[in-house]
């Protein structure tokens, strides 16, 4: 039986403005080395055939000989330059991804995409065609109006937080960013919103995890530092 072919987009072209350094954050090193290494290193000894890593424009040859041959991660098959949206980043990397019949999509500054993780996504995308990880949320949440007067208070136990990797049929997902890369992509944040635009179809959530968090401020690496080190 024809195994599917699966593939990943490791996006990793941000500057990372909010984490007030001159160095991008997916460069920051974390333990010894770059925060983009942990994601690239999961993926790399996942059941993934092939990664395209996209990265801002101009670092595709520092990358390729600083991350891709340094640590020899050997299912890298391109290394891209985003666009200045993430969805433009998204799409230059499913042009550049050929030959898959799935592809997850994760934002290399979450370092902690562990192995059961990706493997539930996998398992579910494999069954459904379209799933996200996502954990419920812990807090309450309020929704404020533009004077941010406190206005309602959504029922908690239907709000998830949602994670990447977030894993679709290859040809669904593509089809689906042309189509809306076409009417113009604004307010987009997330692929499953890309396919709920212009197909209409929900994406199954999957568990991720509490510590597969992204890292945006520096007190998020901190936290990253502490879970790596509860790891060792």
């Amino acid at each position: 039986m024809k195994r599917e072919k699966i593939g990943a987009i490791v996006l990793a072209a941000g500057n990372g403005s909010r984490m007030k350094s001159k160095t991008a954050k997916q460069y920051l090193p974390l333990d010894g080395k770059p925060l983009i290494y942990y994601a690239l290193e999961q993926f790399q000894k996942s059941p993934v055939d092939s990664i395209v890593l996209v990265v801002s424009q101009g670092q595709e040859e520092y990358c390729r000989k600083e991350i891709a041959e340094r640590y020899e991660f050997s299912k890298i098959i391109a290394i891209v330059a985003g666009g200045k949206e993430r969805y433009d980043s998204v799409y230059a990397g499913l042009t550049a991804l050929t030959g898959c019949d799935y592809v997850l999509i994760h934002d290399g500054a979450r370092p902690f995409p562990d192995q059961e993780i990706i493997g539930r996504v996998i398992d579910e995308v494999l069954k459904s065609k379209a799933c996200i990880a996502a954990m419920p949320v812990k807090d309450t949440i309020k929704i404020a109006n533009e004077e941010n007067d406190a206005i309602a208070t959504p029922d908690r136990s239907s709000l998830w937080q949602i994670q990447t990797p977030q894993a679709f049929e290859y040809s669904l997902i593509k089809e689906a960013y042309e189509k809306i890369l076409s009417q113009g992509a604004s307010g987009i944040t997330d692929d499953a919103q890309i396919l709920e635009r212009a197909t209409g179809k929900c994406c199954k959530l999957v568990n991720g995890s509490y510590r597969n968090i992204k890292v945006t401020t520096p007190e998020d690496l901190l936290v990253a530092e502490a879970f790596l080190k509860d790891l060792e």
